[in-house]
């Protein structure tokens, strides 16, 4: 190797190993606070614990470990809509917070009755429950999401939030699934009605001025009914567990997307 080629080529990994090396530091240098319902506080992963049921394999607690930053809050709370943001969550942020994570808006929507109801329906009432919660979901969720926001925003005013939305549920690539009462016609309605809700999501969160994360993209091919889920069905025990992210879901769903 020529003189020239050798000082590049040190030159290059020296500029590489530094980079990783600040931006690992970047990364450590954190406050964070994650706030939101129960796809945040990590129901459908072992080992949740208290009234809030969060465990340590869902998406705010794996970034936690991963990246070791400075002070980690968890505010989650399964079960939780907009108003106990709010009320709750909003209120307990911790001074120089300043990178937030928030799912919130499912509960808002009726989105655990809608699966449920179209579970045990006929196509045609699935359908039209769908359709009654993506009107309301149109009609009222913005203004909820707009509030919660604004008071993200109040209270952490220096921080970066990121807003990451929901998973598409089924798969809808074969007639048959497994899970009795979900046919075709079903999984296509709740999986448009998810669409809509992301959408909202996505359109009140970038107009706040925060980050949206997307992660349909990262539970695509792994909906309910593929060969690979990242999803639970329905679940007897725990019954809550039904319909949220299983660990897989988490690990390689949500955390890539924060």
């Amino acid at each position: 190797m020529s003189r020239r080629l050798f000082v590049l080529v040190l030159s290059c990994l020296l500029l590489i190993f530094g980079t990783t090396t600040a931006v690992a530091a970047a990364e450590a240098d954190v406050d964070y606070v994650a706030l939101g319902d129960s796809y945040s506080s990590g129901v459908g992963a072992p080992s949740q614990s208290g009234t809030c049921l969060r465990s340590p394999y869902g998406y705010p607690a794996l970034w936690a470990a991963r990246n070791n930053p400075t002070s980690f809050t968890n505010l989650t709370c399964g079960g939780a809509v907009t108003g106990d943001v709010r009320t709750t969550q909003v209120p307990a942020i911790p001074a120089g917070a300043d990178l937030i994570s928030i799912t919130i808006g499912g509960n808002d929507a009726g989105f655990a009755p809608t699966v449920l109801s179209c579970q045990v329906s006929s196509d045609a009432a699935c359908v039209k429950t769908v359709a009654d919660a993506r009107a309301d979901i149109t009609a009222t969720l913005g203004a909820k999401l707009d509030a919660t926001y604004a008071a993200i925003a109040a209270k952490a005013p220096s921080a970066r939030v990121v807003v990451l939305g929901y998973p598409i549920l089924f798969d809808t690539s074969s007639a048959y699934c497994g899970l009795a009462g979900m046919s075709l016609t079903k999984r296509r309605a709740l999986n448009e009605g998810a669409q809509v809700l992301d959408d909202l999501i996505a359109q009140r969160a970038q107009a706040a001025g925060f980050v949206w994360s997307d992660v349909r993209d990262e539970f695509q091919g792994h909906g309910i009914c593929s060969s690979s889920p990242y999803l639970n069905g329905l679940t007897i025990l725990p019954p809550q567990n039904s319909f949220h992210p299983n660990t897989n879901g988490y690990r390689y769903g949500y955390l890539p997307a924060l």
